[in-house]
């Protein structure tokens, strides 16, 4: 059970932050101007942090359920792991500050902040996958772009699903016009094997808090689904216009 419970927010946090991430990848594409990118920005804006609760799930449970994994996974990526977390309050920084001041200057730079850290991200966890995955140093360069390529597609798609207009159609450049739904499951398929796959690869040996800690968080799961399907069905609709951010 405790298997399941890592992977179900594991592999949750790939799909569902894997389209913020990959919208942040691709924001000087889809938005040529400042107001443009501020659109871009809107349709990830009602999610982004939602998502990353699930990241903070998948980090608990790895820490109370699987304690000498996550030695081993933090001792073995250091490098990887800092580049992770520092590009995350890098891009956080971005999404954040860039409204803050109306200055031109100002939000250009945020914005590459949210370029960047996005890229980071991405990179890092395609990074620590294919190091899980194959190990080999030479391949996580090639297996990091590789899984950031899918990051970047996902984030088209999911950005194709809440624009309009000319941004709709920019975004929706890999999806052949109105197939991004499609496009959007078939990246989040890929997201989800390739976490399997490394998943498959770790040496998954519960520790002793499961019997105490398993109930607790089955208990908590319908919670926190419930509360993302709220946040989904109520911004179901396409982006109109700038968010808070």
């Amino acid at each position: 059970m405790e298997i399941f419970v890592l992977a179900f927010f594991a592999l949750g946090y790939l799909v569902l932050a894997g389209a913020d991430i990959g919208v942040g990848m691709v924001l000087p594409y889809l938005g040529r101007t400042a107001a443009e990118r501020r659109e871009v920005i809107a349709a990830i804006a009602p999610f982004f942090l939602g998502n990353e609760v699930w990241l903070v799930a998948t980090a608990g449970v790895l820490a109370g359920l699987f304690p000498e994994l996550e030695g081993e996974l933090l001792s073995g990526n250091y490098t990887v792991v800092v580049t992770l977390v520092l590009s995350w309050v890098v891009r956080d920084m971005g999404l954040w500050l860039r409204g803050r001041l109306p200055g031109p200057g100002w939000q250009t730079f945020w914005d590459g902040a949210i370029v960047a850290g996005s890229w980071g991200l991405a990179l890092s966890w395609g990074a620590l996958l294919c190091h899980v995955l194959v190990g080999l140093p030479p391949a996580l360069v090639v297996g990091a772009l590789v899984v950031a390529a899918v990051f970047a597609t996902h984030g088209l798609a999911f950005a194709a699903l809440r624009l309009r207009g000319t941004l709709r159609e920019r975004a929706a450049v890999l999806s052949g016009g109105s197939g991004e739904g499609r496009t959007y499951l078939l990246t989040a398929a890929a997201l989800t094997a390739v976490g399997v796959l490394a998943g498959l690869r770790l040496p998954l040996e519960p520790g002793t808090s499961g019997p105490v800690l398993v109930p607790v968080i089955l208990t908590l799961i319908p919670l926190l689904v419930a509360a993302q399907g709220w946040v989904w069905w109520t911004f179901r609709h396409r982006v109109t216009g700038p968010s808070y951010l």
